[in-house]
């Protein structure tokens, strides 16, 4: 009768430990920001909404953490952060970001060019067009996802 209830339970927790571990691995997001940028804490709030944990750091400068991670000059911005290896510059949406952790792409990051209006932490009544750009170290870049104008 003890066996019956020992496996059961210890089969439920390794499932257990095996599903945080694998959602730890996959949600710690560590941002480099201004601490003056409110557009930087918006973002970090959608980050957080949508199942990340953030760990923020204010920094007086956030270009060495960009030059650290490679992220080319023509896609910086106000913070940068890293997830798993990869690179996230600004106001990049949440479901592009736990899509380049699921695909695992052979590049630095995602970015969004400028400081697109409607884009996470550039909420705003209406919404410009704007590209999630996959880049790499050398500075190339691709779209990954475009979305429209509202």
């Amino acid at each position: 009768m003890r066996c019956r209830v020992i496996i059961p339970s210890m089969f439920i927790a390794l499932t257990l430990a095996l599903f945080w571990d694998v959602r730890a691995a996959t949600n710690e997001v560590t941002v480099y920001k201004t601490a003056t940028c409110k557009c930087c804490g918006l973002w970090v709030k959608h980050m957080r909404d949508n199942g990340f944990l953030v760990k923020v750091q204010d920094v007086p400068s956030t270009d060495e953490y960009r030059s650290k991670h490679g992220v080319p000059e023509q896609l910086s911005s106000c913070h940068t952060a890293v997830v798993e290896g990869y690179t996230i510059e600004v106001h990049v949406p949440a479901a592009e970001v736990e899509r380049l952790l699921k695909e695992r792409p052979k590049a630095a990051g995602l970015a969004v060019a400028g400081m697109p209006l409607g884009s996470p932490g550039m909420e705003a009544a209406r919404s410009e067009k704007y590209a999630v750009l996959l880049f790499n170290r050398d500075g190339t870049t691709s779209v990954y996802k475009q979305y429209p104008a509202r």
